[in-house]
């Protein structure tokens, strides 16, 4: 997993509260079980007519946002059913960082798992964070996660709190899998000496 520890980019707002994982990732493209490619399918029956023509007042289908790393949004972001594919979709289109005031307990998870911060910030923090979006590409956001602040583009600083054990995780980018490699020499100090002492449990033929 790729760490986060300080992003600079642009913000995208995006004024909705209630935004489920349907809305993030339609239920049509969960058959793959790859994290690429979902990019292009965000925010699908939002940003894409059905003849898939792109929905120009969409705001990820407008420049700057097109490049968009962070998106700003309302109450309640990641509701709905615990799809994992929602926070790949987001870090495949490019976005590493969701602003809003409270987040759905299922993709608040599946996000720090995946290498995208949420950061819980009051609605009105998040009315002046859209505001700076607003502004284009000349008005980046900056999230800092080593020092725990979102900097405004007028150099205010907006501190943000994340559970130290998953801020640990994201800033030397461990997934599951990297937490378990970390005790690797541990492990394979237990398995030797599980050999040692029971070798007919690793040399049974099967």
């Amino acid at each position: 997993m790729r760490a986060f520890t300080t992003l600079t980019g642009i913000a995208a707002p995006m004024p909705l509260a209630n935004v489920d994982t349907d809305k993030i990732i339609p239920g049509r493209f969960l058959k793959t079980i790859q994290r690429t490619g979902l990019g292009k399918h965000l925010f699908a029956n939002m940003r894409y007519e059905d003849d898939g023509a792109e929905k120009p007042d969409f705001v990820l289908n407008q420049e700057p946002y097109r490049q968009a790393e962070i998106l700003v949004a309302y109450e309640n972001f990641g509701c709905g059913s615990s799809r994992e594919h929602a926070p790949w979709a987001l870090l495949d289109f490019g976005i590493r960082c969701v602003i809003a005031p409270d987040f759905a307990d299922i993709f608040h998870n599946n996000s720090f798992k995946n290498g995208v911060l949420p950061v819980k910030l009051p609605r009105e923090v998040c009315e002046q964070l859209m505001e700076d979006a607003r502004l284009g590409a000349n008005s980046r956001i900056t999230v800092d996660l080593e020092r725990q602040v979102v900097v405004r583009p007028n150099g205010e600083e907006i501190p943000f709190t994340i559970d130290p054990f998953r801020r640990h995780l994201l800033l030397n980018g461990l997934d599951d899998i990297g937490q378990t490699m970390q005790h690797a020499p541990a492990i394979d100090g237990f398995e030797a000496k599980q050999r040692a002492s029971q070798p007919w449990l690793y040399d049974a033929k099967v």
